[in-house]
């Protein structure tokens, strides 16, 4: 926009060939006036000073009109008006700031900054730029701007009547002139008429006749003229108060006079003569308190009408808004006292302004009068006022350019103390740019003042716009000054107004701001007064609720609850003020706990999940914790619910296993499990990796079921023959042949009765059979012989023994009946002691760990075989028990030979009856692989 503005000030200058454009940068063509509009009216700027003003320009190309002889008088009638503009200095007279100039295409003369002419604001556009400026069609009067200016061209004419002996002649809205601040000014003195007596005489305006065969430029307007020029060929003073008149009546109906002659004369005075009966109902839009001293004006009669000084005191211009205004224009006649006491009223009567009369008329001497300091704590309030009615570019272009000045001063106080109450507003309406270089450093100093008064204003109103300051500031500039002051002020209230600061503060801050700069100030406050303490809880209270900080577990229970706990019990508190302390302290308590057992809870399932799969992922196998025994003493009672005595244990652990670990390896078929807390070696590895595979085969294979029939040609089911045992063993067993129990004994190298066998439960036994007590199994050195007193109260159902004897028709006796038969004859002590040793094994109980293994001793289909115990004979029917071998080795089972009559027993008694409806059972593999030694 502004190159736009230069250009065209560029082409228009060069256009007419204005003389001014070597002092002046004229921009654009805003107005025009003067008689018949013949000025055009541009913005511009002094090119030293930088100073805003306004450039008429008469184009001579506009006398091409008129004859040589014309020519000659309109450019006469235009210098002169400019000249006699030029001599006068008045405020109600325009301020010419560069005399006229003429150029051989142009006249030009620069003045103070102008809006418009009142012709063109009441709707005029003559000379004006095409299309007409927004600014002048949409320009209303209000009725507070119509009133000051018309008193204010009521006091220029008294100046000009009064002091300056000379009258206007002139008066019209093209020769009145409004100025950038809305003030109403005289201008077109093309016509004026100066006083021929002399000072001590009364004064005598000549009469010019108004000549038809002039210009109408040259010459006052008709429409405005005074009667008197026709009827009596004489003017006076009076005269510019008829045109006065006339001027009234033109505002208040749009622009129009009463009369439009069209510059003739004949018409002028016909409307002379009609005048004289002039009626009131003519101003029928003139207000209703001004009719009667308008008519006055427009009397025929010059001594009826109120001069300059009288219409200034009429009733109507008294109002509260035209007095303010008027005061304003005389600002500078008045002392410090009376402007004090203006300026205090001054916002109240600002509120019922148009903004437009209040940046006008009211802001220009506002921002003039705050050179004095004295005032500007009076002045300071109306300029905010002004600051909230303004729009942001308002704002930013008109209001904040005066405040900015009034931000550094310091002294008196009270500048910095409204300033700080209004800050919001600053803030609100301060671009960001402007308030890192103007408004922070004024909130700065204030908290840096030594004055407590300010301070405690300054901040008791930082709170309320923190919202409004860039966070980094805040953190950065602001925190650490209220810190600073806090800890250096001797003044408590300063202290107390520092902390409830911070704590209105906490909401705009982040959590780590608060936790690195605000709670490790409040230890170091020295003082311990109540409200200190209070102050000092109350941050704790904020920061510990507020969702969006909060306060860490660790910093709870390091920093926070040993500082506030004794402060709790300071004698200064009162109950009430205890009760809050420790509330608010059992509340970090309870935070803490609820957060830490989360947390721990939490590791512990973690660490509990973790171990499992790492172990699962190792062996293969999940394992289930065992049960801890349980604590024997008071102190073992209270570390077991802890976990202490645990570390210990596994502290101090001996590396030799118990019985416990020997069973538990057994059963594992002595596999190591790897501490999962100890890197493997790259060997330990290779055996994890053999030992899962061998297990993942050992899970894949199907359950070994033995065959019991076939089906023969003609499809009927036949049970296999099983072998004569019996024959082998009459045939082998003679004196000193094998014993009963094979090669041996019955679980062992050596006889079963070398030693008292003892049975011993294992739940690690995974061959079905029980161990000794001897720590030996089965294959082993050490076979001891059960005694009767071993667990006699439960005995084998040894049913599933009657399936080994041969098929008969002939009734058998089951094995469990065979259990109660006794030997006849003295002669058969050994045998029978033997046999009955075996029974008295046989009887031996079985414990649920031992036969809920894959193969179970008694049931089903026997102990080692398909279909009895041993084959089909007899048990002692043939040359020995259990066959060639005895029954699994090669000793005898006494250690003696067995004798024949002993062989000679009857079988009829001792036949085992075959097992019926047996089901069958899974055997393990080292079970099977015995049966297959013994029965091929």
């Amino acid at each position: 926009m502004d190159m736009l503005n230069k250009l065209r000030s560029a082409v228009s200058s060069a256009l007419p060939g204005n003389p001014l454009s070597k002092d002046f940068d004229v921009s654009n063509h805003i107005a025009s006036g003067g008689p018949e509009l013949s000025w055009k009216i541009y913005n511009a700027v002094k090119k030293t000073t930088k100073q805003e003003a306004a450039v008429f320009v008469f184009e001579k190309k506009l006398l091409e009109k008129y004859s040589k002889r014309d020519r000659e008088l309109v450019l006469e009638s235009l210098k002169k008006g400019v000249s006699q503009l030029t001599r006068l200095r008045h405020p109600k007279i325009l301020s010419v700031l560069q005399p006229l100039e003429e150029s051989r295409e142009a006249l030009a003369f620069a003045t103070e900054p102008v809006f418009a002419s009142l012709a063109n604001v009441l709707g005029d556009y003559r000379n004006v730029p095409s299309p007409v400026p927004s600014e002048l069609t949409e320009f209303k009067l209000f009725e507070v701007e119509i009133k000051h200016g018309v008193l204010q061209v009521t006091e220029g004419l008294g100046f000009l009547h009064k002091d300056a002996k000379m009258m206007h002649n002139g008066v019209c809205p093209s020769s009145i002139i409004i100025n950038k601040y809305g003030t109403w000014k005289l201008a077109g003195f093309d016509f004026c008429i100066t006083n021929v007596n002399q000072e001590n005489q009364s004064t005598l305006f000549p009469c010019r006749e108004w000549d038809p065969d002039h210009p109408p430029v040259t010459q006052p307007d008709l429409d405005y003229m005074a009667p008197e020029y026709c009827l009596t060929l004489s003017c006076s003073e009076a005269s510019d108060m008829f045109s006065l008149g006339v001027l009234i009546y033109c505002i208040y109906n749009r622009g129009k006079p009463l009369y439009e002659c069209h510059s003739q004369l004949s018409q002028f005075k016909k409307f002379t003569e009609e005048l004289r009966k002039f009626r009131s109902s003519l101003l029928g839009s003139v207000p209703d308190s001004l009719q009667q001293y308008v008519k006055l004006l427009l009397n025929t009669e010059p001594t009826v009408r109120p001069d300059p000084s009288q219409l200034m005191k009429v009733d109507f211009f008294e109002d509260v808004g035209t007095v303010t205004l008027q005061f304003m224009d005389t600002l500078f006649q008045r002392d410090n006292l009376q402007k004090s006491e203006f300026f205090r009223g001054l916002p109240k009567i600002m509120k019922n302004l148009p903004k437009r009369v209040n940046q006008q008329r009211i802001l220009p001497p506002l921002v003039k009068e705050s050179v004095n300091a004295d005032m500007v704590p009076f002045i300071l309030p109306s300029l905010l006022l002004l600051a909230d009615q303004a729009s942001d570019t308002e704002y930013r272009n008109v209001i904040f350019p005066g405040l900015v000045p009034l931000l550094k001063i310091r002294d008196p106080i009270q500048v910095s103390l409204i300033f700080m109450r209004n800050m919001k507003l600053l803030l609100k309406r301060t671009p960001a740019s402007e308030i890192t270089n103007h408004i922070l450093p004024m909130i700065h100093q204030s908290l840096e003042a030594d004055n407590s008064q300010l301070q405690d204003m300054c901040l008791d109103i930082v709170p309320t716009f923190a919202g409004l300051i860039d966070f980094s500031a805040l953190k950065k500039s602001i925190l650490p000054r209220i810190k600073k002051i806090c800890l250096s002020t001797n003044t408590l209230s300063v202290r107390i107004n520092c902390l409830l600061c911070i704590g209105k503060l906490l909401e705009y801050m982040d959590k780590w701001s608060v936790l690195d700069d605000v709670l490790p100030l409040l230890p170091q406050i020295p003082s311990r007064e109540p409200a200190v303490l209070m102050s000092i809880l109350g941050i704790y209270q904020v920061t510990m609720s507020h969702a969006k900080l909060g306060i860490t577990k660790d910093m709870l229970a390091t920093k926070v609850l040993p500082f506030l706990i004794p402060l709790s019990i300071d004698s200064n508190l009162n109950l009430s003020q205890f009760t809050t302390y420790i509330t608010t302290i059992k509340d970090m308590i309870n935070k803490l706990e609820t957060e830490h057992n989360a947390k721990l809870e939490q590791l512990d399932k973690m660490r509990q999940e973790q171990k499992a799969v790492e172990i699962t992922k190792i062996t293969g196998q999940d394992i289930k914790p065992t049960k801890a025994e349980e604590p024997k003493t008071m102190m073992d009672q209270f570390l077991s619910g802890y976990g202490v005595e645990q570390s210990i244990t596994n502290n101090t652990q001996s590396p030799g296993p118990t019985r416990s670990s020997v069973s538990s390896a057994a059963a594992n078929n002595s596999e190591s499990k790897p501490n999962v807390s100890k890197a493997l070696t790259l060997e330990e590895k290779q055996r994890l990796a053999q030992e899962q595979e061998q297990q993942r085969r050992f899970k894949e294979q199907k359950p070994l079921t033995v065959s019991t029939s076939k089906t023969s040609s003609t499809g009927n089911v036949t049970r296999s023959q099983p072998r004569d045992l019996t024959a082998s063993l009459m045939s082998a067993s003679t004196v000193g042949s094998p014993g009963m129990m094979g090669n041996q004994g019955m679980l062992g190298q050596n006889s079963l009765n070398s030693n008292v066998m003892q049975f011993s439960h294992s739940a690690s036994n995974t061959s079905g059979f029980p161990n000794y007590s001897g720590g030996r199994t089965l294959g082993q050195t050490s076979g001891i012989r059960p005694t009767a007193t071993t667990n006699t109260k439960h005995s084998f159902d040894l049913s599933g023994f009657d399936s080994l004897l041969p098929n008969s028709s002939q009734q058998k006796m089951s094995t469990n009946h065979m259990q109660g038969i006794q030997s006849q004859g003295s002669s058969h002590s050994t045998s029978n002691s033997s046999f009955n040793s075996m029974n008295n094994m046989m009887n031996q109980p079985i414990r649920p760990q031992t036969l809920s293994g894959p193969s179970r001793m008694p049931g089903q289909q026997g102990m080692m075989g398909t279909t009895g115990f041993m084959g089909q004979q007899g048990m002692m029917g043939g040359p020995g028990m259990m066959g060639n071998q005895g029954f699994m080795g090669q000793q005898n089972m006494a250690r003696q030979p067995m004798m024949p009559t002993q062989l000679n027993m009857p079988m009829s008694s001792m036949n085992f009856s075959q097992s019926q409806g047996s089901s069958n059972i899974q055997n393990s593999n080292i079970t099977s692989n015995d049966i297959s030694d013994i029965f091929g």
